[in-house]
């Protein structure tokens, strides 16, 4: 580990600073994932999880922190509105991986929000239905993490093309860190062919991104993965993604403890 990292580890394991975003993605630039990985469990420990909805870049993740033999949870929000494929994906990593993926759940059952709000809200309020199945459930897993683990990349979608590799998530309140900001889609399935990892049979037949069954498509645009979620919406993502944001003082943030 060279010493920029070893210092930023240093800092970060530090009680009396805090970490500055801005400073830490200049030492990461061109830092790898998986020093991006091993700094983040060095500083977070226990508090750092990874965040998993079994698209290609999570699984490249997941097998990143399996091979460095980092200790850090997974999980999934489950929606109940899951693909049965991604289900049996679920099951394969989990074997193959020798892993647990945690399961995060929404309050509201699909027949409880069918009660409480309407049938199918997907269909008249997508918003809302992220909401309550995917953005509260998070907010909740999250409340006493310090730091998550994405699969976001920028070559994803226009609206992640300036995500950094680590964020301060202001309605969590934790740091984001996104290993695979400056990977490609080709360099992702590559290293996925490359150690013949399971992937969602779904990719095989024109889902470049895969979520909820009523709101996930094959994509409709080549150049844009993300095409396919929400087609004819104008809606891009469920919002447990918002980007770019700092706390006010961006020079200044939480310290972990």
């Amino acid at each position: 580990m060279d010493s920029e990292i070893s210092a930023a580890i240093s800092s970060g394991n530090s009680k009396t600073a805090g970490l500055n975003v801005q400073e830490l993605n200049s030492i990461f630039h061109d830092k790898s994932a998986d020093d991006l990985l091993k700094w983040g469990f060095e500083t977070f420990g226990n508090t750092i999880v990874a965040g998993t909805g079994f698209g290609s870049s999570g699984i490249v993740i997941l097998h990143r922190l399996v091979e460095l033999g980092l200790p850090v949870k997974a999980f999934c929000l489950d929606t109940n509105l899951l693909f049965h494929e991604t289900h049996q994906l679920w099951n394969n990593i989990e074997k193959e991986f020798g892993i647990g993926i945690e399961v995060v759940s929404p309050i509201l059952t699909l027949d409880g929000q069918k009660i409480h709000h309407k049938d199918k809200l997907w269909a008249t309020d997508a918003d809302q239905c992220c909401t309550i199945r995917k953005v509260l459930p998070l907010k909740k897993y999250l409340a006493n993490k310090k730091a998550w683990i994405t699969g976001l990349r920028r070559s994803q979608s226009t609206t992640r093309r300036s995500i950094e590799k680590i964020e301060w998530d202001a309605e969590s309140k934790t740091y984001k860190l996104n290993p695979l900001a400056d990977w490609s889609a080709e360099k992702v399935w590559q290293y996925i062919h490359s150690y013949k990892l399971p992937y969602n049979a779904l990719h095989n037949e024109g889902y470049p991104s895969i979520g909820c069954i009523p709101c996930t498509h094959p994509a409709n645009d080549p150049s844009n993965e993300r095409s396919g979620r929400w087609a004819n919406l104008e809606k891009t993502e469920c919002g447990i993604h918002i980007l770019n944001q700092l706390p006010r003082n961006k020079n200044s943030h939480p310290k972990p403890e």
